[in-house]
């Protein structure tokens, strides 16, 4: 049988972890096409969630199904709203031509559509690509983001590499986690369910993560049957059908954070939370005292989780996305095509960065858990898409042809939510053999109190 990368490294350093082996797989190794290898990323990364919790449970009994593996990285494509398919990149988003090579556009968000526009002094988004021409694909990058757009130009893997943000990025650990200093507090402590399928039972996440990377890891937090409450907010709403795909198991509430009183409350959600998981931009919420050092420092039982897209260096602030991270790493040019129309950038078959930083950031929470239970200490875990774009490259070439594994037609279930009839894909794990499954449909945006459950 063919391995696939062992991601945990980074967490071996954890006594709850180290001894602990990894969590086995079943199902085709291989399935998409292209020059790295998907497969093992996707695989790894729920490959980590899984023996983390297999350490939490003290048991073997938590598994990867490759096939569930691939279905869940593309859970957005399977998703199937009232019928309807859900909404991918918005028009403006995706490839454009500079006067010397390529640059990615984000405009998927409609603020971060009008910074684009303003940025390249047009009103309309037919103008775009003549004002792009006019600029080379560096000076398009500095020039939307500096405007608070969203942008990367299309680098070669070698000119990544020689870019300074590389070198901050690559020192890095995959996850980068460890256990808060100083003694552990005295009060009582979550402890895990005995309930095999929902071991997260009574657990409190508090999701302060927007698009796909963050809510994966909350996604999978609730299936496993933690109490998770996301706030966004309400002037910058969520996109609906992303909020939809991400939104099983979870309540949601908005809150304004320059709203003193909706402030107040969010902090005393994070005072009472077991996990925070951040997934603003750096630096985005050091003003309301929600950063990770912040959080920590008012409480050494906290476990808090960040990711950013860009991790460290001279674009540690900036924003960013999953296409972006490809454009800017060397992903897109490794993917690249020739026809008659000339030579174009590509993209991975899904968007892979996403969400296996989603199942690390899970792995990272699951595993600080099972350290606390053995020593009452919270701790700190980062990771950032870019580090994750270093560990496709890392684990190497896809072997083959991508055809050698046969995937079967995709396990949809299907639920009434109040956006209507949801048809859907899973997560990617088994429990004692048995798929894990979503226990409650998304809720409407906004629709939950900004307050925990009882414990049960």
């Amino acid at each position: 049988m063919e391995t696939v990368p062992d991601l945990l490294e980074s967490l071996r350093n954890l006594r709850a972890i180290g001894p602990v082996p990894a969590a086995a797989w079943d199902g085709p190794r291989r399935w998409w096409h292209g020059p790295l290898d998907v497969e093992g990323l996707a695989i790894g990364s729920v490959q980590a969630a899984a023996t983390a919790l297999n350490a939490l449970t003290a048991s073997r009994r938590y598994k990867v199904s490759t096939v569930r593996t691939a279905q869940a990285f593309d859970s957005l494509g399977h998703l199937r709203i009232a019928g309807q398919p859900a909404v991918g990149f918005a028009p403006l988003s995706g490839f454009r031509r500079t006067s010397d090579g390529w640059i990615r556009l984000h405009a998927n968000y409609p603020h971060h559509a009008a910074r684009l526009l303003e940025a390249l002094s047009v009103s309309a988004e037919g103008h775009v690509a003549g004002a792009l021409l006019e600029l080379t694909a560096l000076e398009a990058e500095a020039l939307i983001n500096a405007r608070g757009g969203v942008a990367a130009a299309v680098r070669s893997r070698g000119e990544w590499i020689d870019a300074p943000v590389h070198g901050a990025v690559a020192s890095l650990p995959w996850i980068d986690a460890h256990q808060s200093p100083g003694p552990a507090p005295t009060g009582k402590q979550w402890r895990r369910s005995s309930d095999a399928a929902r071991p997260l039972l009574g657990l409190r996440v508090l999701d302060l993560t927007r698009v796909i990377a963050g809510p994966t890891a909350t996604r999978l937090l609730g299936a496993l049957g933690a109490d998770v409450l996301r706030i966004d907010p309400p002037l910058i709403p969520e996109l609906p059908d992303a909020f939809i795909d991400s939104g099983f198991d979870k309540r949601s509430s908005v809150a304004d954070f320059g709203n003193a009183g909706d402030l107040e409350r969010v902090r005393g959600l994070a005072a009472t939370a077991d996990v925070v998981v951040l997934g603003y931009r750096d630096g985005a919420l050091d003003a309301f005292g929600l950063d990770a050092q912040s959080l920590v420092q008012d409480r050494g039982d906290v476990i808090v989780a960040t990711l950013t897209a860009w991790g460290a260096g001279p674009w540690q602030q900036r924003r960013g996305f999953d296409s972006l991270v490809q454009a800017a790493s060397g992903i897109a040019a490794s993917y690249g095509t020739s026809n008659d129309g000339g030579w174009r950038p590509g993209a991975l078959p899904v968007q892979a960065l996403d969400h296996a930083t989603g199942y690390g950031l899970a792995a990272a929470i699951l595993a600080l858990l099972a350290e606390r239970e053995a020593n009452g200490r919270g701790g700190v875990a980062r990771m950032s898409l870019a580090r994750t774009a270093e560990e496709l490259f890392s684990v190497g070439p896809a072997g083959g042809d991508g055809t050698d594994g046969v995937l079967p037609g995709p396990d949809y279930r299907q639920m009434d939510s109040p956006h209507g009839v949801l048809r859907f894909v899973g997560p990617p794990l088994t429990v004692d053999g048995s798929p894990l499954d979503y226990s409650e449909a998304p809720v409407a945006y906004g629709s939950s109190e900004p307050a925990w459950l009882s414990r049960p």
